[in-house]
């Protein structure tokens, strides 16, 4: 590394850590402006504001805005380095464009080391605290999945039906049990509620009837204050669209495990949520690429041509991760292929883009 690298790297930090800043800050502040009034009418007040959901919130953001960060830093300063001729000057010296571009490359990287890791181990705990405050005071009546008539294979012979279930007591009122092996049924337990206990991690039934079938005929029976061994726990029975993002990768992956496991549907949704956040710092080396190849030549407009192709390289890239993500989620498309296709795409057209640019 020598100190024109150096003097790169250092620029590019600078001015991503305060595009960032005001990005963060410029988030905070509108969308303070906008669910104020609900803070106050829900009875929330400024430490819990400002403690618990803003600043958990703040990880998030950094990571959803550092690809625009990097990619300004990235745009302002080889513009910089364009208009000053500097770029001109370093190619007479026998430096290539492929060289040059070696310390952005080293930047993008560490930038999408970093925040892979904040998003795998860090992030997850904060998401948690947001979103168990946003539950209590901000209205998230779409964040459920499961509402009523659920239905779990508990094993590959049992099978349970919820008609409601109360996910914060972790109560399910009018609930179905079937044991069968292979075409025929053994046993069927309905019973009014069936509640979850804590100090024992099992599921106990509130006056159930107990139906045993026979080769011809059935026995029938009542018991109160049943145990039932399930291996259903409460989260699988209350998932949310905000789930994968309050989990680290091993246990977002053990989650989406345990949903094929008790043969709930809906799977491909948080599939394509963990997979789209392990491919989401891909983007920070795919902008450095693109911001680089663009900023290499000079053109009008100077800097405000910059900040413009910039902001509608992100609103692009954006609009595409965000319009492929429902086929994912719908299945029309595999969730691997949903998550990693737009960061394939923009990063062949970086690649051309840096081929295409003036050596």
């Amino acid at each position: 590394m020598n100190k024109l690298d150096r003097y790169i790297l250092l620029r590019l930090f600078t001015i991503t850590l305060f595009v960032l800043g005001m990005l963060i800050l410029i988030f905070v502040l509108i969308d303070f402006s906008e669910n104020s009034d609900e803070f106050a009418d829900k009875g929330a007040d400024m430490a819990e504001i400002w403690g618990q959901y803003y600043l958990n919130y703040i990880p998030e953001m950094t990571r959803l805005v550092s690809p625009v960060a990097v990619l300004v830093a990235c745009l302002v300063l080889t513009g910089q380095m364009t208009e000053r001729l500097e770029i001109t000057a370093i190619k007479a010296s026998g430096i290539s464009l492929y060289r040059l571009i070696m310390p952005y490359l080293f930047f993008g990287l560490t930038v999408a080391l970093t925040v892979s890791y904040l998003d795998a181990f860090i992030i997850p705990n904060s998401n948690a605290e947001r979103i168990a405050f946003e539950q209590q005071y901000m209205s998230n009546s779409g964040d459920r999945i499961d509402r009523g008539g659920i239905f779990r294979q508990d094993s590959d012979s049992t099978i349970i039906n919820i008609n409601f279930y109360d996910h914060n007591a972790n109560i399910g009122h009018r609930v179905t049990f079937i044991e069968f092996e292979e075409d025929r049924i053994q046993k069927i337990i309905t019973a009014n509620r069936i509640s979850w206990v804590d100090s024992t991690s099992t599921w106990v039934t509130d006056r159930a009837q107990n139906r045993v079938f026979r080769d011809v005929a059935f026995e029938e029976f009542d018991t109160e204050d049943e145990e039932i061994e399930l291996n259903i726990l409460p989260r699988d029975l209350t998932r949310r669209t905000s789930d994968i993002y309050q989990l680290t990768y091993p246990e977002a992956l053990e989650y989406i495990e345990s949903i094929k496991r008790i043969g709930a549907g809906g799977i491909a949704l948080p599939q394509v949520q963990l997979y789209s956040r392990m491919a989401y710092p891909i983007s920070i080396i795919v902008v450095c690429i693109i911001g680089f190849a663009i900023a290499t030549e000079r053109r009008k407009g100077g800097k405000g041509f910059y900040i413009a192709a910039g902001l509608s390289f992100s609103f692009i890239y954006l609009t595409l991760m965000k319009v492929i993500e429902p086929f994912g989620a719908a299945g029309t498309l595999t969730p691997e292929f949903t998550a990693f296709f737009p960061h394939l795409f923009f990063f062949i057209l970086g690649l051309i883009a840096l081929i295409m640019a003036k050596k």
